[in-house]
């Protein structure tokens, strides 16, 4: 059987899968990887266990009797970088996007190439610290000088991982394009300072997101992608599905708004509300908006088993009551509307007003959890709005929401999602493996002689259901 293998790399979970001609998955492995400590004792990707795991399966599935392996592609978590010697070896740990950044080090960067506020419009990329993968670099270069001078190229990870297969040192804009503030939006380059610092001679060369290597392993040639971030790739198998401008609303730890359809520049008050720009793999911006809301959930459900002695998992039992609904917007003081919530409320990783409501006010386990995904989707609404319309043109022309991830199979929050949104269908979406499957679809031309696959996405409609 003919396969591509593809590589989906978390921060949690490894993943290994072989889609056939067809984008079924047919073979799968998963392995847990407990993160280590840097050298400054903050926890950090096991880069040797990685690169030992990321050869040692592909070897394992090429010599699999049944499958005939055409093709490999690399889906992972963004915002991270892989410093490399002249000979390919690693020179540090692969810090964590998490790590704190030294507050004086940001204010020169800012003094030197600033003012904050133009250089994060530029590049689309809110001031996230180490989440900006750019100023990973600028650290480096700064506190480390003798490891930068041996720096031969910094590559994002999924560039890293393709490297250990293929040898190419490359970069592509789906992990340039993503809040790192090296990229300039307006010139389509490099921004200035990265040249100015002299990083650029350090970044590999740019070749197109759906780039691939022929490489020989084991006595045969397969075709070697490039890597993807994994945020664009899971919104590959969407775009290959529906051609009518949507939103996307990934859902997990964070909650992304993604529209594809939307070309308007970032505005400075967009950024502040945690707006920025993911890359399409065909080079566009997509602009997204994003909310810590699957921290909040899981934070505020600890929360609540605990203060009705119940298990965490409580919530899944929960089936949406508009009753209940109407009672709490009479009687709970809710913020009802956009405006109302924009003032009394913070986006992207500030917590929800669930966080500050007094538990013993509700009778019932059920009447919290409902107020608890009011609280958040009162937030969902102000974040998804912020992508819906093209302030270039102030229309609105998306017509479907979907909603991947965890909170798509959650019934309340999706019929409150729906009663937000009246005017817009919105669906819970389903895609096995979205970023893996997006991998896949990205290099399909080089490996696959089939069509592309145009029912790659399920889809369940709510609607807007209220107590008459």
């Amino acid at each position: 059987m003919n396969v591509i293998a593809i590589f989906d790399i978390g921060k949690t979970n490894k993943k290994l899968f072989l889609f056939d001609e067809q984008y079924q998955i047919v073979w799968e492995k998963s392995e847990p990887f407990v993160e280590i400590p840097d050298e400054d004792g903050d926890l950090c990707e096991d880069l040797n266990r990685l690169s030992s795991w990321v050869k040692v399966s592909l070897a394992e599935v090429m010599a699999l009797p049944e499958f005939l392996v055409l093709g490999v592609n690399f889906s992972t978590y963004g915002a991270s970088l892989v410093y490399i010697d002249q000979a390919g070896q690693p020179l540090s740990p692969l810090y964590n996007y998490l790590k704190t950044y030294p507050a004086s080090l940001l204010r020169q960067f800012f003094d030197t190439y600033g003012p904050e506020s133009d250089i994060t419009r530029q590049t689309a990329s809110p001031s996230l610290g180490s989440l900006n993968s750019g100023l990973q670099v600028y650290r480096l270069k700064y506190e480390q000088p003798g490891l930068f001078e041996e720096l031969a190229f910094a590559l994002h990870l999924p560039q890293y991982v393709s490297y250990l297969i293929s040898h190419w040192p490359v970069s592509e804009l789906t992990s340039i394009g993503c809040h790192t503030m090296l990229w300039d939006f307006d010139r389509q380059d490099y921004h200035a300072w990265v040249s100015n610092e002299k990083i650029d001679s350090r970044l590999a060369p740019i070749v197109p997101s759906d780039s691939t290597r022929p490489t020989v392993i084991n006595d045969r040639s397969i075709q070697v992608g490039v890597g993807l971030h994994d945020s664009s790739a899971a919104l590959i198998p969407y775009l290959a599905s529906f051609h009518e401008p949507f939103v996307l609303i990934s859902t997990g730890t964070w909650c992304v708004s993604m529209n594809p359809f939307n070309s308007s520049p970032l505005t400075s008050e967009e950024l502040q509300y945690d707006c920025l720009n993911y890359m399409h793999y065909k080079g566009q911006p997509v602009k997204s908006s994003r909310l810590f809301a699957g921290y909040e959930h899981e934070q505020q459900v600890k929360r609540l088993a605990e203060h009705f002695q119940v298990a965490v998992n409580q919530y899944v039992q929960v089936e949406y009551n508009p009753y209940s609904i109407e009672q709490l917007r009479q009687h709970a003081g809710l913020v009802t509307t956009e405006n109302d919530a924009k003032g009394k409320q913070l986006l992207s990783m500030q917590g929800s007003l669930f966080g500050q409501r007094n538990l013993s006010d509700f009778a019932t386990y059920n009447e919290a959890y409902h107020q608890l995904i009011l609280d958040i989707v009162a937030q969902q609404l102000i974040s998804t709005n912020l992508v819906l319309t093209d302030t270039s043109t102030n229309r609105t022309t998306v017509k479907r929401i979907f909603v991947d991830g965890g909170f798509g199979k959650n019934p309340v929050y999706m019929n409150l999602l729906a009663r937000a949104f009246p005017d817009i269908e919105v669906y819970a979406a389903s895609v096995a493996q979205a970023s893996a499957l997006g991998a896949a679809l990205a290099i399909h031309h080089h490996w696959n002689p089939h069509p592309l696959p145009i029912d790659c996405v399920e889809l369940k409609k709510y609607t807007a259901s209220v107590i008459a």
